[in-house]
């Protein structure tokens, strides 16, 4: 292409060059000077183009770094996972894990006969086969986080009995766990399952005459608990202060009124009649305007909602104004790494996933795949163990605990489900079941002694009760011992372990104990505690009782102090 500019030498160069050359050539100077910066009439000289920029490294793990990332980002490592991500790469793994249809709830539960009689144990069975099975790992751990923030649980009566429902709303987590964080919140908002847990559903603008005024139930926990919490944040999850050095305060009473009222004039999808509305559980809520109140709502920031405006409207006017409150990301980024990598992440940490939420590097807010890579790629989540071994990791949860167990030996079951529909009566834990809307735990737990004395928080310590301890050992010993060991009638369901690759290695006492530490606790083992199992196995004859040995030494291992501490 013929250039339309170019670039002239400048006078000092010129006047230069004449000086050193005699009259004659002068012409002829002045002509290559002219030319070489311009080109010829018919080509522009141009420079090569650079060198493309090599494309960024991968991140390749180790066999006990991938176990340590697999814990995190999945139900738990197994001999399968470990080596598919050793041969591969993080950024390889998680591309394959968006990828991957999500392992949904509600099929399985409508798949089952006599519809009008599920209950939880029919639902919390389809569960455990999800998340032990499913492929799409990564959906399911961080749809399981998910539930523990937004948290609707049928503990509540009326959810008891409607199991389809508390199945859509989990699938709704599993689906949104990579989507963006404005389209989650709105969809749990419209959600009956939670319209109903929190009160929203059949919420009425005021009637000063006969005493009724707009439920404030949803409107106080969408802010305290699914979005910005109670105080003003930093970036690095820190509270901003006053110049009293008092914690401000996100909203006040006014403003939980105003969402209130934002909050109005939803039911059931279809409903004719406000007051008897016909049940539907699997369609977001609707909106029936002669219900809303249409006057102004102040918010968050001083954004005002104009009058008159529908309820649909308002709500994603209000949904927005949440949305977009510096808070957000702080406040979320820091529970979701609670719940799949350390209890007390480090403020550096919090900012720089709290930015990626702001901001994904394309200008998006809210991307939550973007926002789960950042966690779970984090130097602090990746090199924390070592970097940072008196404040990093977390008490794993007795579910996650369970499903890693069954992960490691591909449990199954002659009926097809795997057969623990009460997990919460010796676990206190169990999905979708939590004895209110603050989850099992509260997220600042912090239990009396040396871990709130150091300022940190342990928010999984306080289900870990003497009973419930008692309870998930004694139901791992169960699981371990007591399931179907190839004698004898098996019943639909019984516990099939799958225990041949570590048969091989039973009476090789430390092969069998260095490779049941890979798994399950990502090599961190110390050697104290690997000679006391190599000591125990000694106790056995060499051969003849290999099913035992190995599920004595996992036993041992998995109701240990230092696999329950996720590190």
């Amino acid at each position: 292409m013929r250039s339309n500019k170019c670039k002239i030498a400048s006078s000092q160069q010129v006047s230069k060059t004449i000086k050193q050359s005699s009259k004659a050539t002068i012409f002829i100077l002045m002509s290559s000077l002219f030319i070489a910066a311009c080109g010829s009439s018919d080509e522009a000289v141009t420079s090569p183009p650079p060198e493309p920029a090599p494309p960024p490294a991968k991140t390749q793990l180790n066999e006990a770094q991938a176990s340590a990332f697999l814990n995190r980002a999945s139900f738990g490592a197994t001999r399968e996972s470990i080596d598919a991500l050793v041969n591969s790469n993080v950024e390889d793994w998680f591309s394959e894990q968006y990828n991957l249809s999500p392992t949904l709830l509600l099929p399985y539960i409508l798949a089952l006969p006599d519809q009008e009689n599920i209950r939880t144990p029919h639902r919390v069975r389809g569960w455990w086969l999800n998340v032990v099975k499913g492929d799409d790992q990564l959906r399911q751990r961080v749809g399981f986080a998910l539930s523990e923030i937004f948290v609707a649980s049928d503990i509540n009566g009326f959810l008891f009995n409607q199991q389809q429902g508390m199945a859509s709303f989990y699938d709704l987590l599993v689906n949104n766990a990579f989507g963006n964080y404005r389209d989650l919140l709105e969809d749990v908002t419209l959600h009956p399952v939670m319209g109903i847990y929190l009160s929203m559903l059949g919420n009425r603008r005021p009637d000063p005459q006969r005493n009724i005024r707009p439920d404030e139930n949803y409107a106080r926990e969408v802010m305290q608990l699914f979005s910005i919490g109670l105080v003003m944040l930093n970036q690095d999850g820190t509270f901003i202060q006053d110049g009293e050095g008092k914690a401000i305060p996100t909203y006040d009473q006014p403003i939980i009124e105003a969402f209130a009222h934002v909050f109005t004039g939803w039911n059931f999808a279809g409903t004719v009649d406000f007051f008897r509305p016909d049940i539907n559980m699997l369609e977001p809520m609707e909106a029936m305007e002669n219900f809303h109140d249409t006057g102004e709502k102040s918010l968050l920031n001083g954004l005002v909602l104009p009058a008159a405006q529908s309820a649909y409207e308002d709500l994603t006017m209000a949904l927005d104004n949440i949305f977009n409150h510096q808070n957000v990301g702080p406040f979320i980024s820091s529970q979701l790494i609670q719940r799949l990598v350390t209890s007390n992440p480090s403020p550096e940490y919090v900012s720089r996933v709290a930015g990626v939420f702001n901001d994904n590097g394309s200008g998006v807010r809210g991307n939550l795949g973007a926002v789960i890579f950042a966690i779970l790629t984090d130097d602090e989540a990746l090199n924390g163990a070592q970097n940072l071994p008196e404040t990093f990791g977390k008490l794993r949860e007795p579910l996650i605990r369970n499903a890693h167990f069954w992960r490691v030996f591909n449990a199954e079951t002659a009926s097809g489900v795997l057969p623990f529909g009460w997990p919460d009566f010796v676990y206190g834990q169990s999905p979708q079941r939590a004895p209110h809307v603050f989850n099992f735990f509260y997220p600042d737990y912090a239990p009396p002694g040396e871990v709130s004395q150091a300022g940190m928080v342990a928010p999984e310590f306080q289900i870990a009760s003497e009973s419930n301890l008692t309870g998930m050992h004694n139901a791992m010993l169960y699981f371990s011992i007591g399931s179907y060991d190839g004698t004898g009638t098996r019943e639909n369901d019984d516990i099939i372990l799958e225990l041949d690759d570590l048969l091989a290695l039973a009476n090789d006492h430390q092969a069998l104990v260095d490779e049941l530490d890979m798994q399950f606790t990502a090599g961190q083992m110390t050697p104290a505690m690997k000679a006391e199992i190599v000591g125990y196995l000694d106790l056995y004859p060499q051969a003849g009782l290999e099913r035992i040995k190995v599920m004595e030494a996992s036993f041992l291992i998995i109701s240990s102090h230092e696999y329950a501490i996720q590190k």
